[in-house]
């Protein structure tokens, strides 16, 4: 850097000082430049607390009176940096600090999967209830795992799990079995290379929940610069957003136990999904904030309409 470039930052950091300067400062540069705020967090005060936070290696829920720390002169230069970056390259926070917040667990996360985010945490923290309240769990499925969060999350919230995380992308379950052994849950959680069930042919599950790709490609072209540092594989599902989804509506069944249950997000898709399949029984799942696009459906269900679920998905297959 010049003289004359670096002038700007010498300046910014002789006025900040604490952890709340630096908070405070971040919110206010990310609302000035109308960054788009959907991984994790809602608006820049929480994404400005992720990062600063995260760049000083601590945890979010610090006591108040630590926000009047000041920061070192490396620490400062450091926020600011990422700060500028957060601005100038649209990247995800979580990408920035290589971590990010999930059930109330923390993961690392990088480009190798989507950051961490689905309502299906706030299930997994109230222990699925009232879903799995007459039921008998001993193996679960978590389909598309991506990071593992959901997978990963579900085997430390109930420790008498065995977990299978599964997903097609080599980088995504590279990113995963980092998780696993961070959360220190490689005895209960195995994560496997498949397209969907095919690499998991035999093996039968008490529950099995995903939070496949659902984007469709109208979507995918408006979405925000922010997203384009994620996996595409991640996100998009053909014209619908459901191509991935009746694939697994379709094949789900033989991988469920008779009282075995389904639960996927789909998102917006949840409208195309109805429509398209009027006569199964989604059951709409309602969270502190409202409907989210994640459905519950039984096994039964699935073995019931399996002829209307598998007309809709072989209508999707090439050739």
């Amino acid at each position: 850097m010049t003289g004359q470039s670096t002038a700007p930052w010498i300046a910014v950091t002789a006025e900040l000082a604490t952890i709340i300067d630096f908070i405070r400062y971040g919110a206010s540069r990310f609302s000035a430049a109308g960054l788009t705020f959907g991984h994790s967090h809602d608006n820049p005060i929480d994404e400005a607390t992720h990062l600063v936070l995260a760049s000083l290696h601590l945890p979010p829920d610090i006591p108040p009176a630590y926000g009047a720390g000041r920061l070192t002169a490396a620490e400062r230069a450091n926020v600011l940096a990422l700060i500028e970056r957060r601005v100038s390259e649209r990247l995800p926070v979580a990408y920035l600090v290589g971590e990010t917040w999930f059930a109330g667990l923390k993961f690392k996360s990088d480009r190798r999967a989507l950051v961490p985010r689905s309502p299906i945490a706030e299930l997994i923290e109230s222990g699925f209830a009232p879903w799995l309240d007459e039921r008998h769990i001993e193996r679960a499925l978590d389909l598309c795992t991506g990071s593992g969060c959901i997978g990963i999350a579900m085997a430390e919230y109930n420790p008498e799990w065995r977990v299978d995380i599964v997903d097609i992308s080599d980088e995504a379950l590279s990113l995963a079995r980092e998780n696993i052994a961070f959360q220190h849950v490689e005895g209960r959680v195995e994560a496997i290379r498949s397209d969907l069930f095919a690499d998991v042919a035999g093996r039968k599950y008490d529950l099995i929940v995903s939070n496949p790709p659902y984007v469709t490609e109208d979507e995918y072209a408006a979405l925000p610069g922010e997203y384009a540092h994620e996996p595409k594989l991640g996100l998009t599902s053909g014209v619908d957003g459901l191509d991935l989804c009746l694939r697994m509506l379709d094949e789900a069944a033989a991988h469920l136990t008779d009282d075995g249950l389904l639960i996927v997000e789909v998102g917006e898709s949840e409208h195309a999904l109805a429509a398209l399949l009027p006569e199964v029984p989604f059951v709409w799942i309602e969270f502190k904030v409202g409907p989210m696009g994640v459905f519950a459906l039984e096994r039964r269900d699935l073995v019931e309409h399996a002829a209307a679920i598998r007309a809709a998905a072989a209508a999707r297959r090439p050739g």
